[in-house]
């Protein structure tokens, strides 16, 4: 992905209608699942604290499932399927730095 424009962002909203922004990272398949990776995206980044972001923001791995013919994405509950999938995302973010450099 070309990031020479930034980075491309989408608004969730959850449950409880509360709204939030992430900034889009990866997507990897996994077990014939796909799953997209974001980073949480702060206001005012630049003026947050570094603990602050660390308890707001981080990595958020969504599960893309269909429904109705549209795609969803989903929170993972289950925490063997997470940490897969974590691992690899953080294979994937690494192969593209070091493709980059």
């Amino acid at each position: 992905m070309s990031e020479e424009f930034g980075g491309d962002f989408i608004t969730l909203t959850d449950e409880e209608g509360n709204e939030f922004e992430l900034e889009y990272c990866t997507t990897v398949e996994h077990n014939g699942t796909v799953y997209m990776a974001f980073l949480t995206v702060t206001e005012g980044d630049e003026d947050t604290s570094e603990e602050a972001a660390d308890e707001d923001g981080g990595l958020v791995i969504l599960k893309v499932e269909q429904v109705d013919g549209e795609d969803l994405l989903v929170t993972l509950e289950d925490e063997e399927e997470l940490d897969a999938v974590y691992q690899q995302v953080m294979e994937d973010l690494f192969a593209e730095d070091e493709d980059g450099e």
